[in-house]
């Protein structure tokens, strides 16, 4: 056996001497598989194009003109103030796209007066807004005028502040 020892302790000494390079067997390395190239990240731009674009019904939106939906008017008058003609504008023009809407305009008076003059002041301050959206291209068969005189009060004091509040025409779009 201390034979066989030598052996091997000479033939290792002789192999450290060798000036061919010996080479010793690898373990087998295990390689997964190639790694795909990592994607760029997606740009603005194709970040923008797959997001889905949400349009706002204009009626919709508390910033567009077409959110205001009254025409208020001074004492005893039926006459548009030039501040609230933009607003009925902005509504004749959009009811002028949208054939299919629908809207009723509402009369409205202060308390003062009798039931049946209140009733007719009403009535010809609906009368007066829902010709102004013909006249900015809304179909008649669009518009329906109704008046409600003083039943229908916006503000319920008995002063000049709530009177203004109810001297007025609301432009209510119809649901079908």
């Amino acid at each position: 056996m201390l034979r066989l020892m030598s052996c091997v302790v000479a033939a290792a000494a002789l192999a450290a001497c060798s000036s061919t390079p010996v080479e010793t067997p690898k373990a087998p390395v295990a390689t997964a598989a190639p790694t795909p190239a990592p994607t760029p990240a997606p740009s603005a731009q194709t970040a923008e194009s797959k997001v889905a674009t949400v349009t706002l019904d204009p009626l919709d939106d508390p910033k567009s003109t077409l959110a205001a939906r009254s025409v208020y008017f001074d004492f005893d008058n039926f006459a548009i103030a030039d501040k609230y003609v933009p607003i009925v504008q902005a509504h004749g023009q959009y009811m002028a796209s949208h054939k299919k809407t629908q809207v009723r305009v509402e009369g409205n008076a202060d308390e003062r007066g009798s039931h049946e003059y209140n009733l007719s002041l009403g009535d010809k301050r609906a009368h007066i807004v829902a010709k102004q959206l013909e006249l900015m291209g809304a179909d008649p068969a669009q518009i329906e005028a109704v008046s409600y005189g003083e039943e229908r009060p916006k503000a319920t004091g008995h002063d000049e502040t709530a009177w203004a509040e109810n001297r007025r025409a609301d432009i209510q779009y119809v649901k079908r």
